[in-house]
């Protein structure tokens, strides 16, 4: 594809690096839980000003791993209907149930607005959800009604590596955040995710979940209902090589989105992209670019057949109130059904070229004026 909607990059001085320690890891024999992985933790710990980094199999079970060790079964947790199946999906697996909350969209986040009338005595934990890298400004507002509450916040970063709003970075806003190393993120181990926390009991209880509920790792004396939530060695290798990279990465992006910014102008009010925040800093995981009178499919579906040009997947097409698993006819939600319904992401990559972008944008208006005369036709 000329412009594929993304790309996974390992320059060749990584592979070998990444080749030559995990040779080093079969011929020690130490496969989990090991020197890598604690490299990986202190340095993810450092980047996200925390005070603990726990490593796991995947950014879902860190999300899943956080709400048991806080303790929401049996209890509600009040989750953006705009986010991944994962987010919502680990409140359950945790014995909780989602209660789902419009999105705002200046960042697709949680909408603060209507945040204070969805708590209640069985809320347990207030869930955010930094879409496609960007930070809500309105942040601090939801961090002062969770703590006038008494709920804890929590951060479901699993796009968000590197981001920060007003210098801080994502993963240092809530109680605990969680990050996903999965292959399309800015940065990946393979299969992956992190917990990062201030706080002692939900970095104790979450190394023992991790680890099938063994109160340590030499003994077999198990004190929760974990799970094998363990990162390899291997994975934890890769990881490594590419946190390395996050910084080169994120600025790549950023510079690509610049492209964008300048050249999406002239598509206006057709195509309007979605811009970060004053003071706020996006790794631009996504590109996100909200549509005006433009059906989604078609376009989709043109830029691909006719320009050879891959769109990136919605953050989200069906919001979580809609998905068959969460279904409740009783929700309504108009924002996300909105937002959900008309926006689209742009190719960016680490190794994506400012004149692929520049050419985006070209098969976009040509893209428009095909559509446009299509329809005038109809």
């Amino acid at each position: 594809m000329k412009v594929p909607p993304a790309a996974i990059h390992f320059p060749d001085e990584d592979r070998a690096w990444i080749m030559a320690q995990i040779d080093e890891c079969l011929r020690s024999g130490q496969l989990t839980l090991g020197r890598h992985g604690a490299a990986l933790e202190a340095a993810f710990a450092e980047a996200c000003e925390a005070r603990h980094a726990i490593a796991v199999n995947s950014g879902t079970s860190a999300l899943e791993i956080i709400l048991r060790a806080i303790g929401v079964a049996g209890r509600e947790v009040i989750v953006p209907t705009n986010t991944f199946y994962a987010s919502a999906g680990a409140v359950v697996h945790a014995g909780g149930t989602p209660v789902f909350a419009d999105c705002e969209p200046q960042s697709f986040a949680l909408d603060s607005g209507g945040l204070a009338g969805l708590i209640s005595p069985r809320t347990a934990a207030v869930m955010v959800v930094h879409i496609g890298g960007l930070i809500s400004p309105r942040l601090p507002e939801i961090q002062q009604i969770c703590q006038r509450a008494g709920v804890p916040l929590i951060e479901d970063a699993a796009h968000a590596h590197g981001s920060r709003l007003a210098g801080r970075p994502a993963g240092s806003f809530g109680v605990a955040a969680a990050f996903s190393f999965y292959p399309t993120k800015v940065i990946t181990s393979g299969e992956g995710g992190v917990i990062v926390t201030n706080d002692e009991s939900i970095d104790r209880e979450a190394r023992i979940y991790r680890d099938q509920g063994k109160e340590g790792f030499s003994t077999n004396f198990h004190v929760r209902m974990g799970y094998n939530w363990r990162l390899s060695e291997p994975h934890a290798v890769i990881g490594l090589a590419q946190f390395r990279r996050l910084r080169e990465f994120a600025e790549h992006r950023q510079a690509i989105a610049q492209v964008y910014d300048r050249q999406l102008a002239g598509l206006a009010p057709a195509i309007v992209p979605v811009q970060p925040a004053t003071q706020s800093e996006s790794n631009y995981y996504k590109y996100i670019a909200l549509l005006d009178g433009v059906e989604r499919a078609p376009l989709k579906r043109m830029l691909r057949e006719e320009f050879d040009i891959g769109l990136s997947g919605e953050v989200y097409e069906t919001p979580c109130h809609r998905q068959p698993v969460f279904a409740d006819g009783e929700c309504h939600l108009p924002q996300a059904d909105d937002l959900c319904a008309r926006h689209i992401c742009l190719p960016i990559s680490a190794v994506m070229r400012e004149a692929d972008a520049e050419y985006v944008v070209e098969s976009l208006a040509a893209s428009l004026e095909r559509l446009q005369l299509q329809k005038e036709r109809a």
